[in-house]
C-alpha cells in the first residue's frame, strides 16, 4: 500500500478542492438562485450534516469491510455524477436530490481516505501520514474557499457544479489507474494491514488513558464542527453585514482555513500536544470566545482577528479527533468513518440550533450567537465531567 500512497494525497486534494468548492459555497448559490434567507441556508446546513454523519458512518464500515480505493471510487463517482446532472438543473427539489446523492458520495470518501493514508503504519510514521494529510485538505480546502467567490463571479452559478464535477472525474480516472497498476489494493482491507501497525499507547504524559482521549477527541470535535458550519452559513449574512461581494467574502472569510492550516503544520512537529489535557481545554475555550467573535464582528479587521484564534483552536481539537482515530486501535476505516460522522453531527447541530432561535426568537439581537455560545459551554463541562470520570 506504501507504494501508492503519495497519489492517495493527490486523491485527497482533489476531494478536498471539489467539496469546498460546492459544499461551502451552495449557501451562496442557494440565496442567489432560490432566495434563501439566514433561516433556510441554516435548515440546508443543519440537513446536508445529519446526511453526512449518517453517511460517514455507513461509508467508514463499507470501506473497512470492501476496500478502502473501490469505496472511495464508487464515492468520488456518486459525486461528480450528480453534480453533472445539477449543472444542467433548475428545480429547487431536483438541486436537493442532487445535494442528497453529493453528501452520501462524500461520506464515502474521507473515511477511506483517512484510512488509505495511515494504514501499515507505525506511530512515529503515523504521526508524519497524518501531519501531511491535515495540511493537504485544510489547505487546498483554503485556496479553495479564497477563490470560490472570485469564480462564482467570473464565470456564474454553474461552475459550481461544473467543476466539482470534473474534479471528480479526475479522480476516478487516477483510482482506475491504481486498480490496473496495483489490484490488490483493490482486496479487503484485511488482506493488506500489516501486523502490530498500531501498538497500544505506552506511555501517556497525564496518565489518562489513551481510550479516553479518543472518547474525549470524539466528544469536542462535533462542536468544533457546530461552530464551524454555523459560521459557513453565516457567511452571506455576515458578507451583507459587512458589505462584501462573493468575491471578498471569500478572501475575508477564508482567514481561519489557512490559519487552520498553519496550526496544522505547527501540531505536526510539536507532538508535545499528545495526549495532554491542559491542550484542548484551552482550544476549546478559545473556540467558544472567537467563533462569538466572528458572528458579531462590527468589522472586517475584528473578523480577521477573530478567525486568527479560531483557527488555531479548531485545528487542535480537528488534529486530536484524527490522531487518536488512527492511533488508538486497528479499524482504521470504521475509527475514520466514526471521526468523520461526529463532524456531520456537528454540522447539522449548530446551523440546527441556530434556525430554531432565529425562528423562535427572531427579535431577540445576535440570538444565535448567545445560543450556540450556551451550548459550547454546556459541551466544555461535558468534556471535564469525560475527564474526571476516566480518572
Amino acid at each position: 500500500m506504501r507504494a501508492f500512497k503519495p497519489t492517495c494525497f493527490v486523491l485527497e486534494g482533489l476531494n478536498s478542492l471539489s467539496t469546498t468548492y460546492y459544499f461551502y459555497y451552495i449557501y451562496f448559490f442557494a440565496e442567489a438562485k432560490f432566495g434563501f434567507d439566514k433561516l433556510q441556508n441554516l435548515l440546508l446546513a443543519a440537513g446536508l450534516g445529519l446526511s453526512y454523519a449518517a453517511a460517514s458512518a455507513i461509508g467508514g464500515k463499507v470501506a473497512q469491510a470492501w476496500g478502502y480505493l473501490p469505496v472511495l471510487g464508487l464515492g468520488s463517482l456518486m459525486m461528480g455524477a450528480s453534480q453533472a446532472f445539477g449543472a444542467g438543473a433548475d428545480s429547487l427539489a431536483v438541486h436537493l436530490g442532487v445535494m442528497a446523492v453529493a453528501v452520501v458520495g462524500m461520506g464515502m470518501t474521507w473515511p477511506a481516505l483517512q484510512a488509505l493514508v495511515s494504514e501499515g503504519e507505525e506511530r512515529q510514521r503515523l504521526q508524519t501520514m497524518v501531519g501531511i494529510y491535515n495540511l493537504v485538505w485544510s489547505l487546498v480546502g483554503a485556496i479553495a474557499y479564497l477563490t470560490g467567490g472570485a469564480l462564482l463571479e467570473a464565470f456564474g452559478l454553474r461552475i459550481l457544479f461544473v467543476l466539482p464535477a470534473a474534479l471528480n472525474a479526475v479522480q476516478v480516472a487516477i483510482i482506475l489507474l491504481l486498480r490496473n497498476r496495483h489490484p490488490a489494493s483493490f482486496e479487503a482491507v484485511t488482506t493488506l494491514e500489516e501486523p502490530n501497525a498500531s501498538a497500544p499507547v505506552a506511555h501517556v504524559p497525564s496518565g489518562i488513558h489513551p481510550k479516553t482521549f479518543l472518547r474525549m477527541a470524539w466528544f469536542a470535535n462535533p462542536f468544533a464542527y457546530l461552530t464551524i458550519n454555523t459560521v459557513v452559513a453565516f457567511g452571506p449574512a455576515i458578507a451583507k453585514s459587512l458589505s462584501l461581494s462573493p468575491r471578498y467574502a471569500g478572501y475575508f472569510c477564508s482567514v481561519w482555513m489557512f490559519v487552520r492550516t498553519a496550526s496544522f503544520l505547527l501540531l505536526w512537529f510539536w507532538p508535545g500536544w499528545h495526549y495532554r489535557f491542559r491542550w484542548m481545554v484551552v482550544a476549546y475555550l478559545g473556540m467558544v470566545a472567537t467563533f462569538v467573535l466572528i458572528l458579531l464582528s462590527p468589522s472586517v479587521a475584528a473578523l480577521v482577528l477573530a478567525q486568527v484564534g479560531f483557527g488555531f483552536s479548531i485545528g487542535l481539537i480537528y488534529y486530536s479527533s484524527l490522531f487518536y482515530s488512527m492511533d488508538v486501535g486497528e479499524t482504521k476505516g470504521e475509527h475514520g468513518g466514526i471521526h468523520e460522522a461526529v463532524i456531520g453531527l456537528g454540522s447539522s447541530a449548530g446551523p440546527a440550533l441556530g434556525a430554531t432561535i432565529l425562528y423562535l426568537a427572531p427579535q431577540i439581537e445576535h440570538a444565535t450567537a448567545k445560543a450556540v455560545g450556551t451550548v459550547l459551554l454546556a459541551g466544555f463541562i461535558g468534556l471535564l465531567w469525560l475527564r474526571r470520570r476516566e480518572r
